[in-house]
């Protein structure tokens, strides 16, 4: 095999399967550290700790509870553990995009008043599940190439 078609020399702007699920790790850590600032979330004392009544607003736009901060936290965290090895970042951004388009799913079937209604999202959540599923399955693949490329050399 040449140097230059072996997936791992195209990492484009750094990009590679552990500085992926480690930056994604940290995004989603500020982001469940955001969901429980006044002022960045507004009407934070509207914040439940689950259910699709909580009033907060992550910048404005996105709604979140209690539950859905701490959900945010777990997943950051996951991410940075996951970062340690090639081989658990691909699965970590390819299973935790499926569980994101599973939650855009979610948010399209449920509605309000239902009972099965217990993490607040909104239009503008349901968008972003939809965009984070979709790019986080897509480069685990895409840069999981490396990781599958070096399982197949030792194999042979």
């Amino acid at each position: 095999m040449t140097t230059a078609s072996h997936p791992a020399q195209h990492h484009v702007m750094g990009l590679t399967l552990h500085n992926t699920a480690l930056v994604l790790g940290w995004v989603f850590l500020a982001v469940g550290v955001l969901g429980f600032i006044p002022g960045i979330t507004s009407n934070y004392g509207a914040m439940t700790f689950a259910g699709h009544d909580s009033g907060a607003m992550l910048l404005g736009v996105f709604q979140v509870s209690v539950l859905h901060n701490i959900v945010h936290l777990l997943f950051g965290a996951a991410g940075l553990y996951f970062a340690r090895t090639g081989r658990m970042a691909r699965g970590y951004l390819i299973g935790g995009g499926a569980i994101y388009l599973v939650l855009w799913i979610y948010g399209l079937i449920t509605t309000s008043n239902m009972s099965a209604d217990f993490v607040p999202m909104n239009a503008a959540d349901d968008w972003l599940h939809l965009v984070l599923g979709v790019v986080m399955v897509a480069l685990g693949l895409w840069l999981g190439r490396d990781a599958r490329e070096e399982s197949k050399g030792r194999a042979m």
